[in-house]
């Protein structure tokens, strides 16, 4: 599992919790809290350092930085972070990915004219040794082909799934760029989704694992997932669905190819030795 950080102060709890459980974590700034760059005591250029501090003393083994971001631009919530500063301090941890050679964990909303510039801008796209993926993927089907060519993978999650255009979209990802989430505890599958009549075939057995009876939401009880809130075991669904939109490939096949395509990005070779 990857835990995502989306601030230097989430991703230092990030990193945490994934030395603590054995997991995997991501450092970066994600582009609704861009202005804590320019918020921090010591300036953008001290929160980068901080940024790179931390990945720096956190490259090699379980617990690790696998991958720089979330980060990317949100052109949808600009109340949060202006695009121009958001602009700015994606570029600044473009910087990081290519000092560290690690993948990028990208995340685009209303932007990718600008998003797909700044990543030509900065090498990626080219250099193949420049990876990345764009997670919780919402946008067109052109999109998503274009962003494949550039080299990126696309991840999809339960946000992904929402309406008509986002099933043909999801439907165009290449198995060998496809990656699967949950971004967990948000994204979930909701019976208003598109994606809801093909969830709706999967199998008793199946929907038992992946979406067992949940807690009331005040009272956390370990493996059960709580009332209202997306779990990491939901993964399966998503799965489901991207089988049922490509009738023909089988449900374990889409999951062994999408696991496959996540440790070979994010370098995780011990899941290979293990």
């Amino acid at each position: 599992m990857i835990i995502t950080g989306g601030s230097l102060r989430e991703s230092k709890h990030a990193l945490s919790l994934a030395a603590q459980h054995g997991l995997f974590a991501t450092v970066g700034c994600h582009p609704t809290r861009s202005k804590e760059f320019d918020q921090h005591p010591g300036g953008p250029e001290a929160y980068l350092h901080e940024l790179d501090t931390l990945i720096s003393a956190h490259l090699h083994g379980k617990g690790r930085v696998v991958a720089i971001g979330e980060c990317g631009l949100d052109y949808d919530r600009t109340h949060f972070a202006p695009a121009d500063v958001q602009r700015q301090h994606f570029r600044s941890q473009l910087f990081l990915a290519k000092k560290y050679k690690l993948p990028l964990f990208l995340h685009c909303r209303a932007a990718h004219k600008d998003f797909v510039s700044i990543l030509r801008d900065e090498g990626f796209g080219e250099d193949g040794e420049r990876k990345g993926v764009v997670h919780s993927f919402t946008g067109s089907v052109e999109e998503v082909i274009e962003l494949m060519d550039m080299g990126f993978h696309i991840s999809v999650n339960g946000c992904s799934l929402k309406t008509e255009q986002n099933l043909l979209a999801a439907k165009a990802i290449r198995p060998e760029k496809l990656l699967l989430e949950t971004d967990a505890p948000w994204c979930s599958m909701t019976s208003t989704h598109a994606s809801n009549a093909l969830l709706g075939t999967l199998p008793a057995s199946l929907k038992a694992k992946y979406f067992p009876p949940s807690t009331n939401s005040t009272a956390f009880v370990m493996g059960k997932p709580v009332k209202g809130r997306n779990e990491p075991s939901a993964i399966g669904g998503v799965a489901w669905v991207i089988h049922r939109l490509n009738e023909g490939v089988p449900f374990e096949k889409v999951a062994e190819k999408a696991y496959k395509n996540t440790v070979q990005l994010f370098r995780l070779v011990e899941l290979v030795e293990g």
